[in-house]
This record gives C-alpha cells, structure tokens and sequence, in this order.
C-alpha cells in the first residue's frame, strides 16, 4: 500500500486499525417467524437483506405466542404473526409495535371425507381441531356463533374444541380422532389434496373478514435503531413485492427452502389462492380483532389495546414512497 494512504488510514481510524474496519459491519436483526407459505415473504428477508447492510437471523416457532416471551427475554427484534397473537401480546405488556401487515387470508375449515359434515351446522355433535391462541381460534369461533353453535374445550355444548399443535390438526383429522378443523396454509390444501379433507369453507364471512397477520417489531429497535428499522421496512417492502410479481420464485422458495420438498406445487398454489402477500393493515381491522377477542376470551388480555395506541405505519409508508410501491 502506498504509504501515504496508509499514513492517512491509521489517522483515521487508529493505529493497527484493520482495513476491515473501512466496511461497516452489517447490523443484525432477529426474526421470529413461522412456517407457512404466506410468511414465506417474511423469510425471504434474510436472503435479501444484504443489501441494505443488514443481517437477519430467522428462528422459527411453532404458534404466533409462542414469540412473545423471546421478545421479553431480548432474543427477538421482530416477529411475524397473526393479529390476535399480537394484540394479545401488547395487551400483556410485551413492548411491540405493529409496522406493517404481511399477508392476509391463509384459513380454511375442512372436514374429514367421511365425518358427513356438509356445512357449519353439521358440526353439531362433532369435535373440531383448532391451534389454541390463534387467528383460527378467533375465526372458528365467530363462524360458529354466526351459525348459532355453542362450543366449549369439554363435552356438553354443541361442538366440541379439539386444542392441537398446527402440525398435529392434518395428522389428528387424518386419524379420524377430529371431525373437522380449522387450519392454516399449506396445511389446509395438502388435506384436500391427499383426499383425506373436504373444504367445509374459508371462515371469512364475519365482520373480521379475512385475518390479516402482522409485522411486529420491538419498541426499542423502532425508537432506538431507527435507520435500522426503516432499512428493513425498505427490504421488507422489496421482498413483498418481489414474491407477488415473481410467482415462480415464491413457489421454489417456500416450497424448497421453508418446506424442504414437503409440499407438492399444487399444494402451494392451492395455499396461495388462499391466501395473499401484502404491506398493508387497518387500524379498524386491528380494533375488530380486538373486540372479537375480548369477546371470546382469546388471549387472555389484562388490557385490551387501542389499535391506535401502538400501530407505526410511518416506517412502512416511507418504504413504499422511497421504492415506488403502492
């Protein structure tokens, strides 16, 4: 190296300085995620976060609460899950704010081939599987009182909830120990797919419409790391759109890297027709969900939170103006 240049290198950042340290160091940013195809956007980030200088470590959990202690305990940055999971989350004191939403859709109720359930009001008499603390929950639950059902987790009413892990309802209703359940995507089209499921229907027809999940992130990074935060806003955005204009990519990555050869293409693009990414969330969406929980007793709040009260879309609404998107 020319001495000069070197002369001015130490000057700069110090005797024995490595040249190493003229490249900044990516900064990290910790996801907790979960394995569905329409989170597969939310996964991609860390394939495509580097150029924004970021580096984002995923961890995978099996249900949307399950994140919420990771996040007390200082291991998570940010986290994509369902609304309720969330909602319920603040409401406990867990110090997240929504920044965006990034899928939307993604439930469907299905029966087993031979369970004779034809419509909602079959269910009565039948146990019906559902992930406890979940979007699910919540949707079962509107659609069933839509249709004039009572439920309860022990015999007695009219349908009887069946409380199982997202990866156990297909084995559960596969077995014939549930009658029906309401499941995510994938899940949901690879039990028509391998004829073991019939769509009773997409549990959509409430005032909630269909569930949108969220982009949560600490109230530290959002305050604290700010050009962090709207960095990975701006990558999150890019992914997002990169997923709906590619459909081809969507497919190998969830299909392969998230799902590791799992499910079929038809599985995915049955799930997708389900299913949608997406940037976008309602405050009075967000206040639905809430009213809906309190009213069943999902989540168990000490408080239930104003949507208004913790949901930043400042960050996700510069990330669309800087790249263009609407």
């Amino acid at each position: 190296m020319h001495k000069s240049i070197r002369l001015a290198l130490l000057a700069t950042f110090g005797v024995g300085a490595p040249l190493a340290a003229l490249a900044q160091a990516p900064d990290v940013v910790r996801l907790g995620n979960l394995k569905f195809a329409h989170y597969g956007a939310v996964s991609y980030m860390k394939e495509a976060c580097g150029k924004y200088n970021l580096k984002v470590e995923e961890r995978m959990f099996p249900k949307g609460p399950d994140i919420m202690p990771a996040i007390v305990a200082g291991e998570i940055d940010i986290a994509a899950l369902a609304s309720d999971g969330a909602i319920s989350g603040r409401a406990n004191g867990v110090p997240i704010v929504t920044v965006a939403g990034f899928a939307k859709g993604g439930a469907r109720i299905v029966a087993g081939v031979d369970s004779g359930i034809k419509s909602l009001a079959d269910m009565k008499g039948k146990k019906v599987g559902v992930t406890r603390g979940g979007a699910h929950e919540l949707l079962l639950y509107a659609e069933l009182e839509k249709a004039g059902l009572s439920w309860s987790d022990k015999p007695g009413k009219d349908v009887q909830i069946v409380f199982l892990a997202f990866a156990d309802l297909n084995q559960a209703l596969a077995a014939k120990q549930i009658d029906a359940m309401n499941q995510s995507e994938p899940q949901s089209s690879q039990a028509l797919n391998k004829k073991f499921g019939v769509e009773i229907m997409k549990p959509y027809t409430t005032k909630m419409g269909e569930p949108v999940r969220l982009l949560v992130m600490t109230e530290k990074m959002y305050t604290e790391k700010k050009d962090v935060a709207q960095r990975l806003m701006k990558c999150f955005v890019e992914t997002t759109a990169l997923f709906n204009n590619d459909t081809a990519l969507a497919e190998k990555y969830v299909r392969e890297s998230m799902f590791k050869g799992q499910i079929s293409p038809q599985d995915f693009k049955d799930a997708m027709d389900n299913a949608d990414y997406t940037y976008d969330v309602s405050l009075e969406h967000i206040d639905i969900t809430t009213d809906f929980m309190n009213k069943y007793g999902v989540g168990r709040m000490q408080k239930p939170p104003k949507a208004a009260e913790w949901v930043k879309l400042d960050l996700l609404q510069k990330a669309k103006a800087d790249l263009k998107v609407k």
